[in-house]
């Protein structure tokens, strides 16, 4: 069984126990987070190890995993204690593929899903990246992305009219894997560099070439340019024209 077909059984385990036990509106990222650690160590004896006075989620011959589903400016105590130790992988899955359920609030009746007309990818990762961006240079770290196909369960208790906008979400199942992506090293952070670019170009360039709103496009230059994969040479009006290092 390859890792795909492991990842989706996992989760099939998983959602089948929890939702015996409780049903919709109690797995939230928590199935997630545990798919995820049976995933890279199913070895439970290798699962919540004190670390210091910090616990990590797996500690095993690879070093140090740590399973981040949000919140990274959270992380940073723990991962600055965490390298001084050795490796450390931080796992991040982003919804890649995404079913969209509507649960009405007082019924509990759902309506039939269909599918999010966008699609996550690597750079919705740049976000949370942000809030650690001193020690991504780390000669310890690695960031493992996995786009995840996922479920997700929205009440429909938002302020527009049909109660969508402004919605909260009660809970985001995983049912596959779609993909893997490691960064560890400067060569696989200018991999996310589009072929399409110019010589030369700014952030609205990059924004257009990698298909990303501006101020997300403007979060990922400003990392790569942090981490030395690219340079200033220049304005175009109002903008920093960049290079690939």
């Amino acid at each position: 069984m390859d890792g795909m077909q492991r990842f989706s059984s996992l989760c099939s385990a998983a959602i089948g126990q929890e939702r015996a036990r409780a049903g919709i509106g109690t797995l939230s990222e928590k199935t997630l987070h545990a798919v995820l650690k049976q995933f890279f160590e199913p070895d439970t004896a290798k699962h919540e190890v004190k670390v210091g006075r910090y616990i990590a989620d797996i500690v095993n011959d690879s070093g140090i995993i740590e399973i981040q589903t949000r919140a990274f400016h959270a992380l940073r105590p723990k991962l600055t204690v965490f390298l001084e130790r050795g490796p450390v992988t931080v796992v991040y899955p982003i919804a890649h593929t995404k079913w969209l359920y509507w649960v009405d609030p007082e019924s509990g009746a759902l309506t039939n899903k269909r599918k999010s007309p966008k699609t996550g990818s690597v750079y919705d990762a740049f976000y949370e990246l942000y809030k650690i961006k001193p020690l991504l240079p780390h000669p310890n770290l690695t960031l493992c992305l996995l786009l995840v196909d996922v479920e997700e369960y929205r009440y429909l208790n938002g302020w527009s009219t049909d109660r969508k906008k402004g919605s909260s979400r009660c809970e985001r199942i995983p049912v596959a894997l779609s993909d893997m992506v490691y960064l560890r090293s400067i060569a696989d952070y200018r991999a996310l560099v589009p072929d399409s670019l110019p010589d030369a170009f700014t952030t609205r360039d990059f924004a257009h070439a990698a298909k990303l709103r501006q101020n997300a496009a403007q979060r990922v230059v400003h990392i790569l340019y942090h981490l030395g994969v690219l340079v200033r040479t220049g304005k175009q009006g109002a903008f920093y024209e960049y290079q690939i290092k």
